[in-house]
């Protein structure tokens, strides 16, 4: 019977290795964003000298918002699979990622909830510059969603503080 358990969990083990091509699906999305960004950036420098000033902090928020997107993706794809498939070997590599030597699900969790935010709020500045053009419901509706990712983010961020002081109370009476 131990034979059966054994290969069972190996097996169970292995299998964090199926999400290994997700992380290189998101590295192409990545890619994406890239041609994204520097499509954008073409259009807005021939076009320079003929786009209002609005027309440019539009362009360029949506450039920002280009940049917050692959950040997050970053974030996902080395802290995912650092934390879920397997140890990535940057041992002496000098540009590691600073927040990577401390990264788990927690921190993970908490630093996307706050990317997200940040994305939203890049979203949410482009509706105010655009109001005009934009219905009273589509507004209200983007603001309802940004206090959501805020409201949800300071959940993330308590829980996982619990979670952490829980860990520390556990810890210290084993010692």
């Amino acid at each position: 019977m131990h034979k059966p358990v054994k290969t069972m969990e190996s097996f169970i083990f292995w299998s964090r290795w199926l999400q290994a091509p997700l992380y290189l699906g998101l590295i192409a999305a990545q890619g994406v964003y890239v041609f994204q960004f520097m499509h954008e950036l073409a259009h807005l420098v021939s076009k320079a000298g003929s786009l209002t000033e609005n027309e440019v902090m539009l362009i360029v928020l949506g450039l920002i918002d280009v940049v917050m997107i692959a950040n997050l993706l970053v974030m996902v794809i080395i802290g995912g699979y650092e934390t879920f498939v397997s140890k990535l070997d940057l041992e002496g590599n000098p540009d590691q990622p600073e927040w990577l030597s401390h990264v788990n699900a927690g921190v993970l969790k908490v630093k996307l909830a706050v990317a997200l935010i940040s994305i939203s709020s890049i979203h949410l500045l482009r509706t105010f510059i655009n109001a005009a053009q934009i219905e009273d419901r589509v507004v209200i509706a983007q603001i309802a969603i940004h206090a959501s990712f805020l409201v949800s983010a300071l959940a993330i961020a308590y829980t996982d503080k619990m979670m952490m002081q829980t860990l520390a109370i556990s810890q210290s009476n084993k010692h």
